[in-house]
């Protein structure tokens, strides 16, 4: 079978730990602990999350005052590198000696004239005061968004269209290796007004982007692996209910947040109405039985409406 895992976040540094090597690398340990079970008999590619690497690196940019700092889609770069270096090293001590890994940097392509441009949404960097957040918005032309009490910049997510490099994970794959790759939704990419390729001032979604992954890879089942082991409806109330099967139209239509579940849900459904195969959402820890289909927020088009457990 061949599977694809979007890790989040929280699976390489969790909510309110300091942002450093030792942690990001216990937390990677611990995740691939998991990852390990389910690597016999399967072809696996592993996406991830960067969004506090990218934070850090912007924060240590910031710093540093004598030069301007690194783009984002650099930074994306650089995450990409440490994150799969780690994921490798960890999940290479926990498998035969004789499997092979790779990472891909992964550039994707985006429509430089995506509405989300328009409308920045997604945080990026080190938090400012007013004044510091006005200095650099008539200074460098950046969205400034308050953030509390604070401001942050603000970046668009746009919409992924294409990864360029499909074609050497789907060789990779076929010779047996663990395909680490779309890190943080990929590298923001676009093609100028002279057909050429550049980077670009954005935050790619990661589970869309794990979503049109699977997707091109024809693969059999998309993981979106979270914190909590299914999505809910009435999360966080006494009424709240776990969702163990849906169909991608009645699980949009309970409307999920745009800034918690409301992505990977996306995500689960268009893969699931675009391949007729199954997504799920879930929990890293579950996830040998979610590959069974005992575990998660299963998205079908073969399920009648939503079915809670």
């Amino acid at each position: 079978m061949r599977i694809v895992v979007a890790l989040g976040g929280n699976a390489l540094l969790r909510r309110g730990e300091p942002l450093t090597a030792e942690n990001q690398r216990e937390n990677v340990r611990i995740a691939t602990g998991q990852l390990a079970k389910i690597v016999e008999g399967n072809e696996l590619v592993i996406a991830h999350g960067n969004g506090p690497q990218v934070g850090l690196l912007a924060l240590q940019g910031a710093a540093y005052t004598d030069v301007s700092p690194y783009p984002l889609d650099v930074l994306g770069a650089q995450t990409e590198g440490s994150i799969g270096y780690m994921i490798e090293q960890e999940l290479g001590n926990l498998l035969p000696y004789e499997v092979p890994f790779a990472t891909l940097l992964t550039q994707v392509e985006v429509d430089a004239a995506d509405p989300a441009f328009q409308h920045p949404t997604k945080p990026i960097g080190p938090v400012y005061s007013r004044e510091q957040a006005e200095q650099l918005k008539a200074e460098k032309g950046w969205t400034i968004a308050a953030d509390g009490d604070k401001f942050r910049r603000v970046v668009a997510s746009p919409q992924p269209k294409r990864i360029f490099e499909i074609r050497p994970i789907k060789w990779l794959l076929e010779k047996g290796t663990i395909v680490i790759c779309a890190g943080g939704g990929g590298i923001p990419t676009c093609y100028d007004h002279h057909g050429r390729l550049k980077g670009i001032e954005a935050v790619i979604d990661k589970d869309l982007c794990s979503s049109l992954l699977a997707q091109e890879l024809d693969a059999d089942l998309l993981v979106i692996a979270t914190d909590v082991d299914a999505a809910y409806i009435e999360w966080g109330k006494p009424d709240q209910k776990a969702i163990a099967q849906a169909h991608p139209e009645a699980l949009e239509a309970l409307g999920f947040a745009a800034g918690s579940m409301g992505p990977k849900v996306q995500a689960a459904c268009e893969f699931a109405r675009k391949t007729g195969k199954t997504a799920v959402i879930g929990s890293l820890s579950d996830i040998e039985a979610i590959t069974q289909g005992r575990a998660g927020t299963r998205v079908t088009m073969e399920a009648e409406g939503i079915l809670y457990r």
